[in-house]
């Protein structure tokens, strides 16, 4: 048996477990036949995608299922979110004809953007009911932000590549935050999307603590032979594997995590049984420390603290936070090879210190290269003596922060359109929350998880750069807080309309 069949009954026996353990609970949260077509599907590719090992059939079967079952699919934002990472993330080119060598750099990410998000984009604008393109704030710097970019594409001489991407912009950032805006209008399908990748986002956690515990990459093989851009392989810290599963780099799989605990803490008012809330925290919990990833772990704790700052008896709680925290910190010192954990900690241990200093310099270095060509950025700054100073013994430079590689890019034009964009998302979303009078309902606490959320978000970026996972999930987060806008903008005219009208009958 090879090594790529033995992983596949290992991904399937722990995913059939988990999903036969969940099905009850999460049936109660959204619609169970939803949400077993969703399963079947994923796991029916997980088997195609194994037992082909070729990109291609699997991308067939992508299609055929998708088409198949697109007339019972009420969420199209919900199926993107369940089937993005069933492979692992990675391009590969899409062959050409001709004199064309290859049309543009294929994945999983754009195959769903064309099958399930260009559909929905195209019924969306039918609709009356859908707010157009361009009415919000956010919209507007959105907008520009992808202007800049296409513009600052045409300093490349190339066309062609010009072009592809161009078309690639239109897959990985517009239909993603349009739709995920645009598609949820209402509480039930705002549940339905968030179960359905906290679903997915368990699974991973269950797998990433199989590769931990294992030492052992579940799905490194097949992504070998789909021939996808490679992702960081094996890699340890401290003696331990570091977990990737299918998001390509372990602190890209820290960073889904963290995502996960947020959009948990609105799922969770939905399960009943206590122990059950526990347990399901426990395993993503467990999934965010499998990659050993420092980064997404401080972004949990930016996330704790908004939450709780946006609900009820805020300082209470964050009081009972710290002194847990500081009651963890001294049982696990305490206990045999408790230093062994505590220095893997950020700032506190000293595990690969290194890294830190990495960073800085990084900083320090790139400031130089920015101010340069300090508005629009440059098209060759990875050529630069400032930047060749930072390359690794893997023989790459990373630049292990987005908004240093926005205004490299860019410059410091796009990445004020950047930030400006996601700022706007904030605000808007913590407005939204402001205009709702009941503090203890399910409208204001997804607006605390999506205000708590994004904003971890943007602190983890300054630690990761936007490749393989991270950029795939922050536009359609983004799109998740603009939708929020929408819907409760629409409930307050509503109930606005429905007092004027009932003070008018008894005027």
């Amino acid at each position: 048996m090879t090594e790529i069949q033995r992983a596949l009954i290992v991904i399937l026996i722990l995913a059939t477990v988990f999903f036969a353990f969940s099905q009850r609970i999460a049936g109660l949260i959204s619609d169970p036949n939803d949400l077993a077509r969703r399963r079947n599907i994923g796991l029916i590719l997980t088997l195609v995608v194994f037992l082909s090992a070729n990109f291609w059939i699997y991308s067939l079967a992508v299609v055929v299922t998708i088409t198949y079952t697109s007339r019972r699919e009420s969420n199209p934002a919900a199926l993107y979110l369940f089937l993005l990472l069933v492979i692992p993330v990675g391009f590969i080119p899409l062959p050409g004809i001709g004199s064309i060598n290859y049309f543009f750099n294929f994945s999983n990410a754009r195959l769903l953007a064309l099958i399930v998000l260009f559909p929905a984009y195209i019924s969306l604008r039918k609709k009356s009911d859908t707010v157009p393109f361009g009415r919000t704030w956010a919209d507007k710097m959105f907008a520009a932000y992808l202007l800049l970019t296409v513009v600052l594409n045409m300093r490349e001489d190339n066309l062609t590549d010009n072009m592809r991407v161009d078309f690639c912009l239109v897959l990985d950032i517009f239909l993603p935050y349009y739709v995920f805006s645009r598609s949820l209008k209402n509480m039930q399908s705002f549940r339905d999307a968030i179960l359905s990748v906290e679903l997915v986002i368990m699974v991973i956690a269950l797998l990433s603590v199989f590769e931990a515990s294992k030492s052992w990459l579940l799905y490194s093989e097949v992504s070998k032979a789909l021939a996808l851009t490679p992702g960081s392989g094996y890699l340890g810290r401290d003696g331990i594997l570091r977990a990737i599963v299918t998001t390509g780099q372990a602190i890209s799989l820290g960073y889904l995590m963290a995502i996960g605990v947020g959009l948990y803490l609105f799922i969770q008012r939905f399960i009943v049984s206590k122990f059950i809330r526990r347990a399901g925290f426990a395993l993503i919990a467990a999934g965010l420390i499998a990659p050993l990833s420092r980064g997404p772990w401080l972004g949990v704790v930016v996330l704790t603290v908004i939450y709780f700052l946006m609900g009820p008896k805020s300082m209470r709680n964050l009081i009972r936070l710290a002194l847990g925290a500081v009651l963890a910190l001294s049982l696990v010192s305490a206990l045999p090879g408790g230093e062994r954990i505590i220095n893997l900690l950020p700032f506190i241990g000293t595990t690969e210190s290194g890294n830190l200093t990495y960073r800085q310099q990084l900083f320090t270095n790139a400031t130089i290269v920015i101010q340069r060509n300090p508005w629009f950025g440059s098209i060759d700054y990875m050529k630069t003596p400032e930047m060749e100073e930072m390359r690794q013994g893997e023989g790459i430079i990373d630049i292990v922060n987005s908004y240093i590689q926005v205004a490299l890019d860019a410059g410091l034009v796009g990445l004020s359109l950047f930030v400006g964009f996601f700022a706007l998302i904030v605000s808007g979303i913590y407005r939204a929350m402001r205009s709702i009078h009941d503090k203890n309902s399910d409208e204001y606490l997804l607006g605390r998880v999506l205000l708590s959320t994004q904003l971890a978000i943007l602190f983890m970026i300054f630690t990761v750069s936007s490749n393989f996972v991270v950029s795939i999930i922050y536009w359609p987060v983004a799109g998740l807080g603009m939708g929020y806008m929408l819907m409760v903008r629409k409930n307050v005219v509503q109930k606005q309309k429905g007092l004027a009208s009932h003070e008018s009958t008894y005027s």
